[in-house]
């Protein structure tokens, strides 16, 4: 079995797209094929926009094609921290964009006609630790605070015993294949393009024109816009915006085993104490699928990683009493102040957005990512536009990891000239010393999370390079 092999990407047929071999103009060019760029593109393109979707591997190859694909407004124990730090008025409006986000997938879903096992489920944060149960309950004070649905359980479906956990009804799931392989359908019947195998390089702009520069086959081109959208997970342009020293990334790990027949798991279900797990169920061929993710951990975090898998698969096996037949890692990115960053790519470039900083919930974000950056093209008012300002310079909570960030940055420009050992190899974005993840045969940046294959071929952002080896 290899490593990374996503459940979805292995159980799902994508369609292909050509590489861009002219050059060419359009009203937006979106940078970033997966959930959060085709979602962009798709409204864009309903709204008579000529739009271009730029994809340097395959649509959904990344982030999107290896999440658990749960649609929530759970977030983990988030609401009690969102009162705490951002007040009412914020905690409510997060809320209820969330909600807003499952809405309306499901009316895309049921308007574009997409068969894309679209179901309403129950989610439940648990706990198996009787310290934890406090927070739990704090946290369905806190959701009921701000007119939430939620509430206070001892028991579940699944068959573990719990101390305690909070249930939001009414949520949601699918196969995220399936849904971007409907997205794209729509969006090439709006006339959009979709290019896939097409890497952008760098963008510069005249007057008020972005000219992208993109390679392709080794050979460059140019794509002409008016609105330019980078929906890369990670930002890959460092400059506007400095968004590498407002976030970082982790990996997670995730495995796939079939469930027998008489086993029923319905919900979707992650756990307060570390290391976190969560889990949800799929079907393929009419086979129910137990679905285990988590175990996470920072990128680049000099660690031993062979046991990462084990829990996981513990889990999976304890439940299904089956093998494990797929296995992947993913990773994605986290804000320092925990909410996405939406919106303008900075004040200092007009019609440049970006969406970034999931936090590992980027079914709903990216809903919430694609209307806001859609209305600020079309010149509308979004009522949340203001809780995930990109440009934010609000003072961050999370003192101990900005000191973290700003070692990792330092280590970043002033390790390479310090040793020039044969042996060390530094990421293609800033220069930061890689460090070798045995488990996924990976070189892996600690600080802002690009990931390099063995043979220094550059596969994950912000890293646009390939490594010189």
């Amino acid at each position: 079995m290899e490593y990374n092999e996503s459940f979805w990407l292995s159980t799902e047929e994508r369609k292909k797209y050509k590489k861009l071999e002219n050059n060419i103009e359009c009203d937006v060019c979106v940078i970033g094929g997966g959930i959060t760029g085709i979602s962009c593109a798709y409204y864009l393109s309903k709204n008579n926009f000529n739009t271009v979707v730029l994809e340097r591997d395959r649509i959904a190859s990344k982030t999107t094609g290896h999440t658990t694909a749960k649609i929530t407004s759970q977030h983990d124990l988030f609401y009690n921290y969102l009162l705490m730090s951002k007040g009412e008025d914020f905690a409510k409006k997060y809320y209820r964009s969330n909600e807003q986000a499952i809405n309306e997938i499901e009316n895309i879903v049921k308007k574009e006609k997409i068969e894309c096992n679209f179901k309403r489920v129950n989610s439940y944060v648990y706990t198996n630790d009787i310290n934890e149960v406090d927070n739990i309950k704090k946290e369905v004070e806190a959701v009921k605070s701000i007119d939430g649905d939620c509430s206070y359980v001892t028991e579940v479906e699944i068959p573990i015993k719990i101390k305690g956990a909070i249930k939001f009804p009414n949520q949601a799931k699918f196969n995220p294949i399936k849904y971007i392989n409907g997205l794209c359908d729509v969006i090439e019947k709006n006339n959009g393009k979709i290019y896939e195998h097409t890497k952008v390089i760098e963008y510069k702009k005249d007057d008020d024109i972005f000219k992208v520069l993109v390679e392709t086959n080794q050979e460059n081109y140019i794509v002409q816009s008016k609105y330019l959208v980078v929906a890369t997970r990670y930002p890959i342009f460092n400059v506007p915006g400095y968004h590498f020293i407002k976030m970082y990334q982790e990996i997670s790990y995730a495995v796939a085993s079939k469930m027998p027949k008489d086993l029923k798991i319905d919900d979707m279900y992650i756990c307060v104490e570390k290391p976190v797990i969560s889990i949800r169920t799929a079907k393929y061929n009419n086979e129910d699928y137990l679905l285990v993710i988590g175990n996470n951990h920072k990128t680049g975090e000099n660690i031993n990683t062979k046991e990462r898998y084990k829990i996981l698969e513990d889990t999976a096996k304890e439940l299904t009493k089956n093998k494990v037949d797929y296995k992947w890692n993913t990773e994605d990115c986290i804000g320092l102040d925990k909410i996405p960053y939406i919106g303008k790519y900075s004040n200092m470039t007009e019609n440049m957005y970006v969406a970034t900083g999931y936090k590992k919930w980027g079914m709903t974000s990216s809903n919430i990512a694609a209307n806001i950056i859609a209305d600020l093209i079309m010149g509308k008012d979004n009522e949340y536009l203001e809780i995930y300002d990109s440009t934010r310079l609000e003072p961050i909570k999370n003192s101990q990891e900005v000191g973290n960030m700003l070692k990792e940055i330092s280590k970043s420009i002033i390790a390479p000239r310090l040793d020039i050992t044969r042996e060390k190899q530094y990421c293609t974005h800033l220069g930061c010393e890689l460090t070798w993840n045995e488990l996924t045969k990976t070189w892996d940046c600690p600080c802002h999370g690009s990931r390099f294959e063995e043979n220094g071929e550059s596969i994950e952002a912000p890293s646009i390079k390939n490594m010189n080896k």
